[in-house]
């Protein structure tokens, strides 16, 4: 999710003042020394409230869950108010303590937070993991909290050596004395608790910076890499039992009558329940001793579904309907004068088509509930803390406060987990519900399959553009008329008020016309359809980079120009970072100076998502109809690169994710309502053999940093589709590709 798109109402409370752009409020720090046994523990919270968060947000007290928490033993625990799903912010955020504090690495430990309002991201005002936001909205907060446990740390140890805290040293985890004096942070933990938290602190400069700008490595990759991390799919309460949906085919539908009798008599089968799930719909829910007798179970099924009063959407009839809409102008999202267009000696006419996409993260959705009449815990790998608590407690008829929800190590998720509805938690609450209803209670861990995954939504959602360009003789674009037809993710959610203006979502056109100086006439259809739509990794500019990169590469063809030449030509002032980038990855793959083998062309893409620009320069060829991505040079401007190793790993995923929604049948596609994919058998996702080998590169900047989660994606598919052309002579016009019919 973009930043800009939640701008919240900021709303103070009598805790404390405001927080500081970039910063935390002065009062917003808190000692809490019983916590956690002792050890300076130091944790805050952040004052500022907005109407997506908890709306008892006021009058909550504050409880002082630590982010910081420096034990005896000279270990230093970093709460992450995070989801770690993959992207490392288990181990950056760390790293941002760690610089401020001046640790020892080696000291380092992360722990994920749990929901609670101390924990909510400064800028978005919920506790989320999203748009690319952790380090950029982080970045001050976590070095100040280190910046001031290591101001605490000091004073403990000049008051114990009678010195002035000046004449104090801080180096790796160890405060030196003038005398010669010495001791590790563990030593001075508990006195450091009996220092004031200091109202200000001076951070370091860049050029001081001995962790952060470091290639580091993951705190979480050993337990990954051995088997041993616990996920939350691994995570079983005592007593729990597991639970298995069987959900109507189509989105929304009944239950019109069923027999469970087959279901029951399975071994391990304890009851079948009817409940409500996402979109009004109703399901059964199987709970069983285990997966297995649970999924026996609900394959014995017999059910009768009413699918009457639901719309069936089939997505032939859907595309066609789109395209037919592109043909005409919808409502305005930004103006230009295509008055030009009808006289231009060249003409560009394009159609493009995208469709939906399930997220289908390795770890499927699943949580632990336990609902009790006094409260409920909940265990599952959240990106939308604050939201889903509050949707579970209100699901479940209590106050957010009497809902605990433990973040678990997630498996992936690119969005999925991160819903609005919180469809699966509010599900699995009315599953609780109704097995404490028949008279039974205790915890019950509820299991996505794959197939459950890739037929029971979300989806991103499926798009057709419709572009005119007009060039002059020139080859310069002098009019462009442009039409985009597909579902708002935003309509009807709790962010529509603030990222809905003017009827045109933003996130449908994202990336439009930028950072060209092209006059371009955009206007959308935000249609309506029965089939769940959410963000997917950089949301709308995976179609939005697409149709611009390709577009103005065949711009740049019809001009007879460089496609590199071509694009720096039409970047503005403005496009500092974009030439940076762009001008980074050429000089490092070669382009234009070094030969190829035969058989092979160069492609080029660039885009910004988040506030970050990723440059593409890729080498690809095509063997009996089948392409080829032989390999990537990035070159990427996210300012101050915080770990770059983290970087590194984020675009090198981000290309492999890009490349699946190029390969044969990367498609959701739908049939009367019911969606006809089910698992990477009919849903191929990218694999070993098709990750090309990838260089990249980093701009230096010590400038704030931007997001990196998304941006690696967008221009990749751009970039390989330009290069195809090349070999080709043919413009593919959709993904995934389609060499015979384009």
């Amino acid at each position: 999710m973009r930043t800009e798109w939640l701008n919240q109402e900021s709303m103070q409370t009598e805790a404390a003042a405001s927080t500081p752009a970039g910063g935390l409020s002065r009062r917003g720090f808190m000692k809490a020394g019983a916590v956690l046994g002792g050890g300076l523990v130091l944790g805050f919270f952040i004052p500022g409230a907005n109407k997506f968060a908890n709306a008892q947000a006021g009058k909550t007290v504050f409880q002082p869950n630590a982010f910081l928490h420096i034990a005896a033993d000279n270990s230093i625990t970093v709460q992450v108010n995070r989801l770690e799903f993959g992207q490392g912010v288990h181990t950056a955020l760390p790293m941002l303590i760690a610089e401020e504090l001046d640790a020892d690495w080696a000291q380092m430990r992360g722990a994920l937070a749990p929901a609670g309002d101390q924990y909510k991201d400064p800028a978005f005002g919920i506790q989320m993991t999203g748009g690319s936001g952790t380090i950029k909205h982080s970045f001050m907060q976590y070095r100040e909290i280190g910046a001031k446990a290591r101001a605490m740390l000091v004073a403990a140890a000049a008051e114990q050596w009678k010195v002035a805290p000046e004449q104090v040293k801080v180096a790796k985890g160890v405060l030196s004395g003038p005398a010669g004096q010495k001791s590790n942070f563990g030593a001075l933990a508990d006195a450091a608790m009996k220092q004031a938290v200091p109202a200000s602190v001076k951070l370091k400069d860049a050029k001081d910076f001995h962790i952060i700008g470091k290639p580091v490595k993951r705190l979480d990759s050993r337990l990954k890499s051995t088997g041993r991390q616990e996920f939350g799919i691994d995570f079983k309460a005592p007593n729990s039992k597991v639970v298995l949906v069987a959900r109507p085919p189509v989105f929304g539908a009944k239950v019109a009558k069923f027999d469970a009798s087959k279901a029951k008599a399975i071994k391990g089968v304890i009851d079948v329940l009817e409940v409500a799930t996402d979109r009004g719909g109703r399901g059964l829910a199987v709970i069983a001793e285990g997966y297995w007798p649970a999924k026996q179970g609900r394959d014995a099924l017999v059910v009768e579904w009413d699918s009457s009063a639901v719309e069936k959407v089939s997505s032939d009839k859907q595309l066609a309907e789109y395209k037919e809409l592109a043909q005409k102008p919808g409502v305005s999202a930004k103006q230009a004068d295509t008055s030009k267009l009808a006289a231009a000696p060249t003409k560009i006419t394009a159609v493009y088509e995208f469709p939906y996409l399930a997220h289908a993260p390795m770890e499927p959705l699943n949580c632990v509930i336990d609902l009790r009449a006094d409260g409920c815990t909940v265990w599952a790998g959240s990106q939308f803390q604050t939201i889903d608590q509050g949707a579970i407690a209100a699901t479940a008829g209590l106050k957010a406060e009497q809902v605990v929800l433990n973040t678990m190590m997630a498996g992936g998720g690119f969005g999925r987990r991160a819903v609005p509805t919180s469809d699966y938690l509010v599900e699995a609450t009315n599953i609780a519900k109704a097995w404490n209803a028949s008279g039974k209670s205790g915890p019950l861990k509820v299991m996505w399959s794959r197939e459950d995954d890739i037929k029971g939504g979300y989806y991103r959602p499926a798009h057709v553009h419709r572009a005119e360009l007009g060039l002059d003789d020139k080859g310069r674009i002098v009019a462009w008329n442009h039409t985009i037809v597909g579902q708002s993710i935003i309509s009807g959610t709790p962010f529509e008020p603030m990222m809905i203006k003017n009827g045109v979502d933003h996130t449908m056109v994202e990336g439009m016309g930028e950072p060209y100086e092209v006059p371009l006439n955009l206007s959308v259809h935000n249609v309506k359809a029965n089939v769940p739509v959410l963000w997917w990794r950089s949301v709308g500019s995976t179609h939005t980079a697409f149709v611009m990169e390709t577009l103005i590469d065949e711009a740049a063809h019809a001009a007879k120009m460089d496609p590199v030449a071509y694009r720096r030509q039409l970047m503005g002032e403005k496009a500092k970072r974009h030439l940076a980038a762009l001008d980074l990855a050429v000089a490092k793959s070669g382009y234009g100076k070094k030969v190829l083998p035969k058989g092979q062309a160069w492609g080029v893409a660039l885009h910004e998502s988040f506030n970050s620009v990723v440059a593409y320069v890729v080498t690809a060829s095509v063997k009996k109809g089948v392409p080829k991505l032989h390999s990537v040079t990035a070159g990427v401007h996210c300012n101050l690169a915080v770990n770059p190793l983290t970087i590194e790993a984020q675009v090198q995923g981000a290309v492999l994710m890009a490349v699946g929604t190029t390969l044969p049948g990367a498609a959701i596609t739908l049939k009367d309502g019911v969606v006809e994919q089910q698992n990477f058998s009919d849903y191929p996702v990218a694999r070993m053999p098709d990750m090309p080998q990838v260089a990249v590169h980093i701009v230096p900047s010590a400038d704030a940093p931007t997001g990196m989660g998304e941006p690696g994606l967008p221009p990749l598919a751009p970039a390989y589709a330009n290069a195809l052309f090349k070999l080709t002579g043919k413009r593919l016009r959709k993904l995934p590709f389609d060499l015979a019919s384009a």
